[in-house]
């Protein structure tokens, strides 16, 4: 989707406690595979090989770079890129939109970021959507636990098409509704 068509700010970074999410830059490919040059991190997401220079630049870094609504996780106390998130699937007429292509890196696990993370992205999408929709790997429990715990609701499993690949993925969801009554 063109970035100027977008129904929210993709330019302004999201600054929580402890961490930044700003728009992501082609410069930031290197901290960013640095951080994502972990096969654990990778491996229970349908695209194992992320941890590789060569998909992790095909499959996830061109594909963020060309959205124009990926972010960068910064950590605030070292300065360094953590992980990454997206917006994806605007679906303009219905207010629905997608978060997701998120990892990050291992070091960050199992604390507060995930959480802090997802709630300045649902924040954000908030302003404008009345639905936002996560798609994880049917088999990718780490990614599912996380999301129930900032509130998304299981709605069904389907397949996705992934790197022309069809996956079973599970589809998660949050109403803004709900969202602002937890809030």
């Amino acid at each position: 989707m063109d970035k100027n068509l977008l129904p929210i700010d993709m330019t302004c970074s999201l600054v929580g406690p402890t961490v930044v999410l700003r728009p992501i830059c082609a410069e930031d490919f290197e901290p960013l595979y640095e951080a994502a040059a972990d096969p654990l991190i990778w491996e229970q997401h349908p695209d194992r090989q992320r941890y590789q220079r060569e998909p992790f630049r095909q499959r996830f870094f061109e594909g963020a770079i060309a959205s124009g609504s990926a972010y960068v996780v910064v950590d605030q106390a070292s300065g360094k890129l953590v992980g990454s998130s997206r917006f994806y699937e605007w679906n303009l007429e219905a207010r629905e939109v997608a978060i997701g292509y998120t990892f990050l890196s291992r070091s960050h696990w199992g604390g507060m970021t995930n959480g802090e993370m997802k709630r300045l992205m649902l924040d954000h999408a908030f302003t404008w959507a009345q639905v936002v929709w996560f798609h994880i790997g049917r088999d990718n429990w780490r990614s599912r636990k996380a999301t129930e715990k900032v509130g998304a609701v299981f709605s069904h499993e389907a397949p996705k098409e992934l790197s022309g690949i069809l996956v079973d993925y599970t589809f998660y969801r949050i109403d803004a509704d709900n969202y602002r009554k937890r809030s």
